[in-house]
């Protein structure tokens, strides 16, 4: 989300821009309500509410809103009936409110949520479908009519803390930063943990794990993937980490099934409630096969995006084939 007002921020640089807001959903549909897309005054599009030929539909219309300044909804039907025209066959619903932007009070205001989102701020944006009124950030919790206004409350991106700044490291920096994680990068060895290495980092902590576990102690949302060069640095960022006082959604730690029931049993013996070692995902990732560090970071980025999303990790062509063998 903070890359689609970023780019927001900067279409209204060149002057209006149309924001398409995925505002309700029906039935099965590829983007959830909030999804978004922004259509600059060049008719480019940046971001995706699903693709196809409903987004054709929706950056159609943008045009028309670009030129009128005229607000509208636009249904895209995905339900593959046979008597009407449809956009797809996925099976449900889609509205999508398209609304300009324009002026320096929309800059401020794309310009303001950017900035919150980025400092880990949750922010609540309320956008108005009657009427004359334009969007605004609501400071205190909100509950208005659905037909008359679009609240959504926008979550800074997840931070993804990679211990270990070597090979593995390296590829899941890119894999992590690409599905919209804020990467910060730890080692104690600043030949490795640098900017050349790592420049989709936002934050590089080339220092011991435990200050820099210190470092992010106010981060809500810390997942921390454990990619490092050995047994003792496992087991140093276990206890640093397990003890926040803000749990972490996730820790995934590399290695085989031997390492890790190593620095298992070494944890115990800290005093750390084994309760807690059932929350850790090691070996970590997803079972795809992955053998070189690219693929085992796309392997622990299928694994960030399923805990993320609350998903099952199974084949999404398992039932359908099992009906059809």
């Amino acid at each position: 989300m903070v890359s689609c007002f970023q780019q927001l921020t900067q279409a209204l640089e060149y002057g209006p821009a149309v924001l398409a807001t995925v505002i309700s959903v029906r039935g099965s549909v590829p983007r959830e309500v909030g999804a978004r897309l922004v259509v600059d005054v060049n008719g480019q599009a940046f971001n995706t509410i699903g693709g196809g030929a409903g987004e054709a539909k929706v950056l159609r219309q943008a045009q028309e809103v670009l030129q009128t300044g005229e607000n509208q909804v636009v249904e895209i039907d995905l339900s593959g009936a046979p008597q009407r025209q449809t956009q797809g066959v996925c099976g449900g619903h889609m509205w999508i409110w398209l609304e300009r932007w324009q002026g320096k009070a929309a800059q401020s205001l794309a310009r303001d949520l950017v900035q919150r989102l980025q400092q880990g701020q949750s922010v609540t944006l309320v956008t108005p479908l009657k009427g004359d009124g334009h969007p605004y950030l609501a400071e205190e919790p909100v509950q208005l009519d659905p037909a008359t206004a679009f609240v959504d409350t926008l979550q800074p991106a997840p931070t993804l803390l990679i211990v270990g700044a070597g090979h593995v490291g390296i590829q899941l920096a890119k894999v992590a930063h690409l599905i919209g994680f804020q990467v910060v990068v730890q080692d104690d060895r600043p030949a490795w943990a640098n900017a050349a290495y790592y420049p989709q980092a936002s934050l590089i902590l080339a220092e011991p794990i435990d200050t820099a576990v210190t470092t992010l102690a106010d981060h809500p949302n810390l997942y921390a993937a454990l990619v490092t060069r050995g047994y003792t640095y496992d087991l140093e960022a276990l206890q640093q980490l397990l003890q926040r006082s803000l749990p972490c959604p996730y820790i995934g730690m590399i290695g085989s099934e031997k390492r890790v029931r190593q620095v298992y049993q070494a944890i115990e013996q800290t005093g750390i409630p084994r309760a807690k070692l059932a929350s850790i995902y090691g070996p970590i990732g997803l079972d795809i096969g992955a053998l070189t560090p690219e693929e085992i970071a796309v392997s622990i980025a299928a694994e960030l995006i399923m805990v993320q999303r609350g998903g099952t990790g199974r084949s999404l062509s398992e039932r359908l084939r099992q009906s059809w063998g």
